[in-house]
């Protein structure tokens, strides 16, 4: 299938801090399932959006930062490449930080279209970061802004801290399942009988706002 062809034009979009260290090589690498989707040789290849206006791929080594904003024609499988991406990322991300990932229906025509047919369009939030409490901050952030922004129209904002605190506790509950789980799937220290592994584990410390 050309991207002549294809029923989707897809917008990724969002900005990474990547850990001081990360080379552009490393950043290439992470970033294949991209430009390689895009059927490209390298990033520097792929690196510029469908769109002139839009920024495309760009790593700033100075900041340590990458931003994507950037277009590419494609179908459903692309979202194969996404979870291939975020799994990439997430060894070079610095914290936690969200890509949103909108799939634009190209076949579809409003003004063409017969009134019972619906655009495909869809939409994709997208977590990346260094450890699952890296993750979990972020999520938590952006729901507690959508949630006061809502509620806002309706409460003044310092009635809203008790709102904000029982977010805070269902973060803090899945984080607290998740260490869990972890700590059960390792096996006991020293191999022997009785006890199952100390504290530790990918993530092992409690986001902040998490009390």
């Amino acid at each position: 299938m050309s991207n002549y062809d294809a029923p989707f034009e897809i917008h990724v979009h969002g900005d990474v801090p990547l850990r001081a260290d990360v080379s552009y090589e490393q950043l290439q690498d992470a970033l294949a399932p991209l430009w390689k989707y895009a059927g490209a040789k390298s990033l520097a290849d792929a690196a510029e959006s469908a769109y002139e206006e839009e920024p495309g791929i760009r790593f700033d080594a100075q900041e340590h930062l990458l931003t994507l904003c950037w277009t590419v024609a494609g179908d459903e499988d692309f979202r194969q490449s996404l979870d291939e991406m975020c799994m990439s990322l997430n060894e070079l991300a610095e914290q936690g930080a969200a890509i949103e990932v909108t799939f634009y229906d190209a076949e579809f025509d409003e003004e063409e279209a017969p009134p019972e047919d619906d655009s495909r369009d869809d939409f994709l939030m997208l977590f990346v970061g260094p450890t699952p409490a890296a993750i979990m901050q972020v999520q938590r952030d952006l729901l507690v802004e959508d949630v006061v922004h809502l509620m806002e129209r309706h409460f003044d904002a310092s009635e809203l801290n008790g709102v904000v605190a029982e977010v805070d506790k269902l973060f803090a509950q899945r984080f607290d399942a998740l260490v869990s789980s972890l700590e059960l799937g390792k096996p006991p220290r020293g191999g022997g009988n009785g006890g199952s592994g100390g504290s530790g584990g990918h993530g092992g410390r409690r986001p902040r706002h998490l009390h």
